[in-house]
């Protein structure tokens, strides 16, 4: 897995060093970011490029509604996606199931639209494992 910090931009504010770094290969181009939440990890941004997707903690402060990236708490590499699915009727939410070494772990992320992830998602997939 990458150690790299994914955000919005390129280039960077790492809150925790107080520095500017690149955090994307020069390769790599940002498909989709949402600011959503995961179940068990809680609310953050999940970024999807050509070759990964990940999702970094964020912190808010409701005094004057400020947002700033947190930690990277979840980062794959496209190939490591087993499946990508749509669920719930009511609450909808995108499944992804990663396989990192001999564990597999399913996430559900409650984004806005749920059927272009899905797609963005499985034509990544399909894009990096032709390449």
């Amino acid at each position: 897995m990458y150690l790299h910090e994914i955000s919005f931009l390129e280039t960077i504010y790492n809150y925790n060093t107080g520095c500017e770094k690149n955090c994307m290969e020069p390769d790599e181009k940002r498909i989709t970011q949402e600011d959503c939440s995961e179940d068990s990890l809680g609310s953050g941004i999940l970024t999807l490029t050509n070759k990964r997707i990940a999702f970094d903690k964020t912190e808010g402060r409701i005094m004057d509604f400020s947002k700033k990236f947190g930690k990277t708490v979840l980062e794959a590499n496209l190939n490591q996606i087993t499946e990508v699915a749509k669920e719930g009727r009511i609450i909808k939410k995108i499944k992804i199931k990663i396989k990192i070494d001999e564990n597999e772990k399913t996430y559900k992320f409650g984004v806005y639209n749920t059927g272009k992830w899905e797609k963005d998602v499985k034509e990544a997939i399909s894009k990096y494992s032709s390449s």
